[in-house]
């Protein structure tokens, strides 16, 4: 099995003229909150990865490289676009 799990989060972003999302800031549900320093590249997230409608932000956060995607939803479903989620490594169970 996957040495990760997702961890879903609120992301506050922007969108410029050309309807681009631009993720600022992360809030985890314990109200923590990490100011998105850059956002250094933009990509789907790949075959490889288990959600095939995941776009993938590679961004910085307190000097650190990390990375955050976003969930597209189904289409059908108007009032919502997606969520965002960041994958966290499982807790050993040895």
């Amino acid at each position: 099995m996957n040495g990760t799990k997702r961890v879903y989060v609120k992301v506050t972003s922007d969108f410029d003229s050309t309807g681009y999302m631009q993720p600022r800031t992360i809030t985890w549900s314990d109200g923590r909150l990490f100011q998105i320093e850059s956002v250094k590249d933009f990509r789907p997230a790949g075959l490889h990865h288990d959600s095939p409608n995941a776009d993938c932000y590679t961004i910085v956060v307190k000097g650190e490289t990390k990375f955050l995607f976003f969930e597209r939803t189904d289409r059908h479903h108007t009032s919502t676009i997606g969520r965002w989620y960041v994958e966290t490594r499982r807790a050993s169970t040895q």
